[in-house]
């Protein structure tokens, strides 16, 4: 999680231009690795638990922790950090980040965050989702001196946050739903969205071992496809959690 102190309010477009540059002889190198909560999205985890070469469930349980919002009652999943006075990631050495190539999404924007919002086009009448970025300014960072100077759309191309963007949308659009209509966000709903969002070789089982698809009528190629294709497998999580909350009808029941 973000400390709102060190969050700039001003709103970013990718034309925003600003001066940064983080390297191995900055004084505060890795220091914002320590003591910080790194929210992991579902495309971070297959990343994450593919460069370890672990199952998504043994990867959640070495390495992340849930917490539930208080909001939403969604549950949210947090790497690990080591249990020292300095609270440090435990994948940081002195010589850097070990899985840089695979980091999650929230390390490769820093010092940039990056906000959805969801307002109303006139134009079509309908619900669009704006996107926008903000700094982040924190006291130890010293990368804001630099003389590199970015636009933040260099920067996303530079730190390689498109495919994690594009990857992430379709569940970000569940995080806008907060309130169901009628009922609360139960135990079992819980449940389902942390399946489908983070344990991606448990509902890979779910699927093919389970009854499911003795109530669901899907494609033969799609099922083929999430077999083995794990990022197919994350968009249908994606399907199946809008399908139990009653956001959209993703799926079709098989008719008795």
């Amino acid at each position: 999680m973000l400390n709102m102190k060190s969050v700039d309010t001003v709103r970013l477009s990718t034309n925003s231009k600003f001066k940064f540059k983080c390297h191995k002889n900055i004084d505060c190198f890795t220091k914002c690795c320590s003591n910080i909560q790194i929210m992991l999205t579902p495309y971070d985890i297959i990343r994450l638990k593919n460069r370890l070469k672990l199952s998504s469930g043994e990867f959640l349980n070495d390495h992340t922790y849930v917490e539930i919002e208080e909001k939403s009652n969604y549950p949210f999943v947090f790497l690990k950090m080591n249990e020292d006075k300095d609270r440090k990631c435990s994948f940081v050495t002195e010589a850097g980040c070990s899985i840089y190539d695979d980091r999650p999404a929230n390390c490769r924007y820093y010092p940039i965050g990056q906000a959805s919002l969801k307002k109303k086009d006139d134009t079509i009448n309908e619900l669009i989702t704006e996107e926008f970025y903000f700094f982040v300014k924190e006291d130890h960072c010293l990368g804001f001196n630099e003389d590199r100077e970015w636009t933040i759309g260099e920067w996303r191309d530079d730190q390689g946050v498109d495919i994690y963007d594009e990857m992430n949308r379709g569940w970000k659009e569940i995080l806008f739903i907060r309130n169901l209509p009628g009922k609360d966000f139960d135990e079992k709903q819980q449940k389902t969205f942390y399946m489908a969002s983070y344990d991606v070789d448990r509902l890979r089982r779910f699927v093919f071992e389970s009854p499911f698809l003795q109530h669901f009528d899907v494609d033969p190629a799609k099922l083929e496809k999430i077999k083995t294709d794990e990022i197919e497998l994350m968009k249908f999580g994606v399907d199946y959690i809008k399908f139990v909350i009653g956001m959209e009808e993703t799926l079709k029941l098989k008719k008795k």
